[in-house]
């Protein structure tokens, strides 16, 4: 028996359909009636990709003089893999889409939260504003935390309602027939909005630093100016991030749930070190502002960290980029 023959037997005995088998090997229903009609001959990965399917063993499929399958012990040594119903998949995207705009807000109020700080700072050196150093940097680091502790309280319920679809990220699992196709649908549709944000969002990046330069041009001695030129700087960046946020979410759950790019099963074999690079770097970003900060109380000066480490994230992530690339 031709493997063409065992192909068609296997499949109508899994009851599935050639759309059904394609969506499985996430080829097109061409390529699997070329195998039926014995037209070509899958390649190695998908051969075995193949076997793992039917739980059957390569020797089987691709040897013509074997006629019974040899089974391989699927329900011990390859447990099966779990598979996302179409409500599955809407209800995760809908998600998603909801915890996204939550997610990219929280963000902004963390890009946001040293702007009282700065702006006191600037009063209190300023010998009109009739504000001590002491109540500036006690209100300052107020407002600071109030807003990071909002913006913890909306990661968090984020994070909490995506929980249930954590496996989407980490596991690999199989789609019912229809989920592929429209993902596909959705994602293409999305493609240009996609585009569109992040290219807002990397002109408002750039742009972000002609407050402050203009603030240096008008009047380079007057502090609470450049500060306010500073926390306008902080506002224009605060909304790029938030485009690139929003964006990059929404378009991280297709690629999830049709296993592309980063969420290929290929990637989710191998750990990622990129996320826990990045919290370990804006961590200590925020350990040597407030550090330094607080022991010099020169706040007026230390947001200067902030910048340069704004400026160094883009060259942290090309680096972990390609060490993780080249490490799996």
């Amino acid at each position: 028996m031709i493997f063409a023959d065992k192909l068609i037997l296997l499949r109508k005995k899994a009851g599935w359909s050639q759309e059904e088998l394609a969506e499985q090997m996430n080829v097109t229903r061409q390529s699997v009636s070329k195998w039926e009609g014995a037209q070509s001959v899958p390649d190695l990965d998908k051969m075995i990709r193949l076997s793992e399917l039917f739980g059957v063993s390569t020797d089987y499929l691709l040897k013509d003089e074997i006629e019974q399958a040899e089974h391989i012990n699927s329900s011990n040594d390859m447990p099966s893999l779990k598979r996302v119903s179409m409500e599955e998949a809407n209800a995760f995207l809908s998600v998603k889409s909801r915890t996204a705009k939550t997610i990219a807000y929280a963000a902004f109020l963390c890009i946001l939260s040293p702007i009282a700080l700065l702006i006191l700072g600037a009063i209190s050196e300023s010998t009109s504003g009739g504000l001590s150093e002491d109540i500036a940097g006690g209100i300052g680091m107020i407002a600071l935390i109030i807003f990071v502790a909002i913006a913890a309280v909306m990661f968090i319920s984020s994070g909490s309602k995506t929980a249930p679809f954590a496996y989407l990220e980490k596991e690999k699992f199989e789609t019912e027939y229809g989920v592929s196709g429209m993902v596909k649908e959705r994602k293409a549709k999305y493609k240009d909005l996609h585009t569109k944000n992040n290219i807002a969002g990397t002109c408002l990046c750039i742009t972000a630093l002609i407050p402050l330069f203009v603030g240096a041009i008008i009047d380079a001695d007057n502090d609470l100016f450049l500060m306010i030129m500073l926390s306008l700087s902080f506002l224009i960046a605060g909304v790029g991030v938030i485009c690139f946020i929003k964006t990059g979410i929404i378009w991280a759950s297709y690629e999830k749930l049709l296993q592309e790019g980063e969420y290929s099963k290929e990637n989710k074999e191998k750990p990622s070190i990129a996320d826990a690079i990045y919290i370990a770097y804006w961590v200590i970003a925020t350990a040597i502002y407030l550090g330094y900060s607080l022991s010099s109380n020169n706040w007026g000066q230390s947001w200067i960290i902030w910048v340069v480490a704004g400026v160094m994230f883009p060259a942290i992530v090309a680096i972990t980029n390609a060490f993780d690339k080249k490490s799996k």
